[in-house]
């Protein structure tokens, strides 16, 4: 059991990079931006072609980066000067990043057609280094030894240089994106979230605001697609289908388990939503009647569980109030008299 969480752990960590930028897109830009499912694969697929062939590893990972902001700008730019709807102009760069992803994975091979999966067994890859260095400085020792005090010698993990070395890329991320998002361009993409006629009345260039922000959205996505891939060691065309539901699932069990008051415990909370997201998922798929292939009916249970829970604990806590502020009022009529004949009578007289 503990192995099983501390993996999903791990994993949920870097998916919580993912939910960043689908916070920044749904949250911030309310941009309904699907072209998540598309870049994700993006990084992933960049990143493993470049590993496949010899590039550094960290090197890889900076091109699918740039890759991710690419596709993002280029949905933003659908959508700005080509006047295409929201909602379409991610569908559509979503879909041609299908073929456009094939493409890049088809780099590794000979013909160069498009490749559906690339396996990284036996390559080198960031984690592969943070694992040799974890082990160099004796991190896993000290750490293992507290498991086995506690009776989990059997659960313990192959390395938790993984774990520490992504929470701090992670909380990295973070620090920047609560940053950036306080400087003067990140207070205008705010605002341009809210209301953009308001914006625009301010002179403030609205389109250009928009690309950048699905343009920074898109390379935290490719990101950690570049990660998952390293991380999983193989890049496949289909990993990125539902991951917009998963990135909304963590920011939405996030946002309901923290709360949202300033954007630092915001972004805070994407994190933390991610993380339970996926230990969750991991406990549901250890259920005997339920399989990998219930990933994805789980997935949209968590959603709509998530949706739901926060509105019926906001109107228990409203009826809650209500009683209070009717009890309050009654006994502030009892304590006037108000209503009782006999005080009543004897005032008049």
């Amino acid at each position: 059991m503990f192995s099983a969480i501390f993996s999903a752990t791990e994993a949920g960590v870097i998916y919580a990079i993912m939910a960043l930028g689908v916070y920044l897109s749904f949250r911030i830009l309310d941009f309904p931006d699907l072209t998540v499912d598309g870049s994700f694969v993006t990084g992933a697929a960049v990143s493993a072609s470049m590993i496949v062939l010899g590039y550094n590893p960290v090197l890889a990972t900076g091109a699918a980066i740039i890759a991710g902001f690419l596709a993002g700008c280029t949905t933003g730019l659908l959508h700005t000067k080509g006047k295409i709807n929201s909602l379409l102009s991610g569908i559509l760069m979503m879909i041609a990043l299908y073929s456009i992803n094939l493409r890049i994975m088809g780099i590794t091979s000979e013909t160069a057609i498009g490749v559906p999966n690339i396996p990284l067994l036996n390559t080198e890859t960031i984690f592969t280094h943070v694992g040799e260095y974890a082990k160099e400085i004796g991190l896993d020792r000290p750490l293992n030894s507290i498991l086995g005090m506690v009776g989990l010698a059997d659960s313990l993990p192959p390395t938790w240089g993984i774990l520490i070395f992504m929470l701090i890329v992670t909380f990295f991320i973070k620090w920047l994106t609560d940053r950036f998002l306080k400087t003067e361009i990140g207070l205008a993409l705010r605002a341009t979230g809210d209301n953009q006629r308001m914006i625009r009345s301010f002179s403030a260039n609205t389109d250009s605001l928009i690309v950048l922000g699905l343009g920074i959205s898109n390379a935290l996505v490719a990101l950690a697609g570049a990660l998952i891939a390293q991380y999983a060691k193989f890049s496949d065309v289909g990993m990125g289908i539902g991951m917009i539901i998963i990135g909304l699932a963590s920011v939405i069990i996030g946002e309901a388990i923290f709360g949202t008051k300033t954007i630092a415990r915001t972004t805070l909370a994407v994190i933390g939503g991610a993380i339970i997201y996926r230990i969750v998922v991991t406990l549901a798929l250890r259920v005997e009647f339920l399989d990998t292939g219930d990933l994805k009916f789980i997935t949209a249970v968590i959603v709509i569980f998530s949706l739901i829970l926060p509105k019926l604990v906001d109107k228990q806590k409203s009826k809650k109030r209500k009683a209070k502020r009717y009890a309050q009022l009654s006994a502030g009529h009892s304590g006037t008299g108000k209503g009782d004949p006999t005080i009543a009578a004897s005032e008049t007289d």
